[in-house]
């Protein structure tokens, strides 16, 4: 069975930079969708950015287009997220997710932007 672990995450100050990372075991991502989900106190949680199973489509948040990537490492069997020039608004709990009939979730890892 796919486990998912989030790990990256931390404070970082506005226009800063983090890459988080997700990595795997009990299985490859190989066929699976991934992405990156995210959830702010009070809030529900979102997408962020995901990509299909053939890895041939990325699709992202209109919030984080043009400052955050999301990919993988088929040899590492790693998902990554860098999330460039953050803002205050994109503090939350992030979630790594891989789909492929059932889904699976990450525990997730805290980002905190503030200065």
């Amino acid at each position: 069975q796919l486990q998912l672990v989030e790990s990256g995450g931390g404070l970082v100050q506005p226009g800063g930079s983090l890459r988080l990372s997700c990595g795997t075991s009990g299985s490859t991502l190989d066929g699976y969708g991934i992405a990156w989900f995210r959830q702010a106190p009070g809030k529900e949680r979102e997408p962020v950015a995901c990509i299909s199973s053939s890895g041939a489509s990325t699709n992202y948040a209109d919030s984080v287009k043009g400052r955050f990537t999301i990919s993988r490492d088929t040899v590492k069997n790693t998902m990554y997220l860098q999330m460039n020039s953050l803002k205050p608004e994109d503090t939350a709990v992030y979630y790594c997710n891989a789909r492929r009939g059932l889904i699976y979730w990450g525990q997730g890892t805290q980002v905190t932007v503030s200065s």
